[in-house]
């Protein structure tokens, strides 16, 4: 970073005002920028008449709260629900270059989520999404404005409600923005619009090397026992194991299993004396940990490093694997396999949710397909090769996008100047 724009944001901390620059309600911009407010930037709408659920029909682009919702990036180029031309009628209309607004959120922080339609068709957009058509700025800079940090904290402030939140066209339409003229607009919304087209490139290599994985575990790892095929029940592969500590009586780490084979989390306990049980248990590294009421949903690990020396109690049995038939690197992808999620659930009998119960008896004697010890262990360093790539790139998109959101946070208060 060149040193005139480290001292323009020195001297902005320190509350100064530097030379072409001016202090405005929103804080210091440039000189020549303006500050406008959202309501005077064109014509507005609401949406309605489309269902919420997934129809799909040979009919027109629709958007649903979701859509936007979920999404990223600040464009929006097609959707793939569609709907029919009754439906249409009764929808509202939107074109290339509206903006889009999600009207609620989980949270004050996630309200009026904005994206710009790019889409060559006229699409359709479904209640909880308010619009704006512009007549002055520039489409996808007015877009990155209402997302960037400024405008998200006047967004915050705006909002109506509690487990849900919401806000009004009214609301959006008073939010001030840095306005520059339209062509340091439109170079703003290249140069942010580039990052957006390389954080959508390792998303879609993320996706396509996941799916990758997948065929290839399903290919390599079938414990699927056949006719005529070797099978080993899994007390063949699997120790049960028990470290039984007392309850500590200072504040300690529990761990707890999340469910879909998603790994294993923290749990900070702060107060032990709320805990019933004066009896937990140790867990250590390479063993399989499962958790006995939630096993149907795939509440089962393996334990790593960082898991070692955590507390659990009882309802999460624990096993050391027999290296000689089973390693915990080839387990740790076969676990997460819709066969054995399967067999799990079949070996927790009972009603809905806590009423299942896996049996530790039943589980033992799941039967499967095990290659050797060797070839698990190519299979493993295989299948462990891609997660170590798909780490890579997703760490480089974690990067990639606080990179991002820096550089919006200069760029759109005209910290740093764009040449027209």
């Amino acid at each position: 970073m060149k040193q005139e724009i480290k001292d323009r944001i020195e001297k902005i901390r320190k509350g100064e005002v530097p030379k072409g620059y001016r202090d405005s309600e929103i804080g210091i911009v440039p000189t020549d920028w303006r500050v406008v407010s959202f309501g005077s930037l064109g014509t507005w709408k609401k949406g309605k008449g489309i269902p919420n659920d997934d129809i799909k029909a040979n009919g027109l682009p629709a958007i649903r709260y979701g859509d936007i919702y979920m999404k990223y990036n600040t464009f929006f180029k097609q959707s793939d629900f569609m709907i029919d031309e009754e439906t249409a009628k009764s929808s509202t209309a939107i074109k290339k270059g509206d903006l889009i607004f999600t009207g609620s959120g989980e949270s004050a922080e996630e309200i009026g989520k904005c994206v710009v339609y790019l889409g060559d068709e006229t699409a359709y957009i479904g209640g909880d999404i308010i619009a704006l058509t512009p007549s002055n700025g520039d489409s996808l800079f007015l877009s990155y404005q209402q997302n960037a940090y400024l405008q998200i904290k006047q967004k915050a402030k705006l909002g109506q409600g509690y487990s849900v939140v919401h806000i009004y066209s009214n609301f959006l339409k008073s939010i001030a923005i840095p306005f520059p003229e339209k062509i340091e607009q439109k170079k703003i919304a290249e140069i942010l619009f580039a990052w957006d087209d390389g954080i959508a490139i390792r998303e879609k290599l993320i996706y396509s090397m996941r799916m990758s994985k997948k065929g290839y575990v399903q290919r390599l790892v079938n414990p699927i026992p056949g006719k005529k095929s070797k099978y080993l029940e899994l007390s063949k592969c699997l120790i049960p194991t028990s470290y039984p500590v007392d309850k500590p009586t200072k504040p300690y780490d529990a761990l707890g299993i999340r469910s879909h084979c998603k790994g294993t989390m923290v749990k900070p306990v702060s107060d032990p004396s709320k805990v019933d049980m004066d009896t937990l248990y140790e867990v250590k590294e390479n063993e399989l940990i499962v958790n006995i009421t939630f096993a149907w949903e795939g509440a089962i690990a393996l334990l790593s490093k960082k898991d070692e020396g955590k507390l659990v109690s009882h309802r999460f049995p624990t096993f050391r694997f027999n290296e000689a038939s089973a390693i915990p690197d080839y387990f740790k992808h076969l676990i997460k396999t819709k066969w054995f999620v399967f067999q799990l659930g079949l070996v927790s009998p009972g009603g809905a949710g806590r009423n299942r119960v896996l049996s530790k008896k039943d589980f033992l004697k799941i039967k499967l397909m095990l290659p050797p010890v060797e070839k698990q262990r190519k299979i493993a360093n295989f299948l462990n090769s891609l997660d170590q790539e798909i780490d890579l790139l997703e760490r480089e998109l974690k990067e990639l996008k606080q990179q991002k959101k820096g550089l919006m946070q200069l760029l759109l208060t005209g910290i740093v100047r764009v040449k027209a």
